[in-house]
């Protein structure tokens, strides 16, 4: 039988093309989904029925089931030759709360068959925990100190072993925060207009962002030339901190800028969640996702970002 024939004789047009799964097809997913080759097809797990007609208008095929529920996922088993896994982590507490079961369903059902040839995982940077400020390289060990970033923290892990046990080419990205003019929730401008406080100068942090366009750029390099086993920081080349950042952003707007509060009387002014942010400071070093995957930034920096 000649080389190129299959077994089972002439596969349907539908299986000779290359095809993508996006687990946790948000806003960053659909972006994705239009920075991937024209040839590709798109297929997207979703667990909102109504979702399905914005994923066919947008050339992706939806694919029903729930990572909450594994076995709406065996259908998932051998059908993608590449899987993107956007989605997060569930943010209720479990027996085992540092489980990231999600991720976990969707390793399984990718065992069930022949495994994908790549695999991209959108982590978050906050696995790295409190630096002190300090430049965060992949290799640094991770220390995350919430909840949620010990639940990502699990999911690389996990991600590493389905990798090593099926050979799949596994790439981890550690995801600051995502921004966009056009993204909703993705500018400064809703906290600017609350009022929201920022920490004084002297008790400060830094933060890290990425453009959605430019992370979804960055899922795509991974996807295609991601080395095995590898972490990349998906970022941009900011080194602001948070209150500086706020302070550009109003100044853009013409918003007044944020009031600043001491860190010591910061926890009865703001949210325990933002509370959260504000004490980790750490500066992503973003030198392999460029070498390696020869990323080049359309927003190197957010003046550029939040401008465009």
């Amino acid at each position: 039988m000649p080389s190129n024939q299959h077994p089972l004789g002439a596969l349907p047009s539908r299986f000779r093309r290359t095809r993508v799964l996006i687990v946790g097809c948000g806003d960053v997913g659909l972006r994705v989904a239009r920075a991937l080759p024209p040839a590709v097809r798109v297929l997207a797990l979703t667990s909102t029925p109504s979702r399905a007609s914005l994923l066919r208008a947008r050339g992706i095929t939806p694919l029903p089931g729930n990572l909450d529920d594994p076995r709406t996922l065996a259908r998932l088993a051998g059908l993608a030759d590449h899987v993107i896994h956007l989605a997060p982590p569930a943010s209720e507490a479990q027996d085992q709360w540092w489980r990231d079961r999600r991720t976990q369903a969707l390793l399984q059902s990718q065992r069930l068959r022949t495994a994908p040839r790549s695999f991209v995982y959108a982590s978050t940077s906050g696995v790295y925990g409190d630096c002190g400020g300090d430049r965060a390289v992949e290799a640094r060990a991770v220390a995350p100190r919430t909840p949620r970033a010990q639940r990502r923290a699990d999911a690389e892990r996990q991600v590493r072993f389905f990798a090593r046990a099926t050979g799949a080419r596994a790439s981890i990205l550690r995801v600051p925060g995502i921004y966009a003019p056009d993204r909703e929730g993705g500018t400064p401008r809703d906290r600017l207009l609350k009022g929201t406080p920022v920490l004084a100068a002297g008790d400060d942090v830094y933060t890290n962002h990425i453009h959605a366009d430019d992370l979804a750029r960055t899922v795509v390099a991974a996807l295609w030339r991601g080395r095995p086993l590898r972490t990349y920081n998906a970022n941009d080349d900011t080194e602001l901190k948070m209150g500086d950042y706020f302070d550009f952003a109003a100044d853009l707007y013409g918003l007044p800028r944020p009031p600043r509060v001491a860190r010591s009387t910061a926890q009865e002014q703001l949210p325990l969640v933002l509370l959260s942010f504000m004490g980790e400071s750490r500066r992503l070093d973003n030198g392999r996702m460029k070498r390696e995957l020869r990323v080049r930034l359309s927003h190197p920096t957010v003046a550029s970002g939040l401008r465009g």
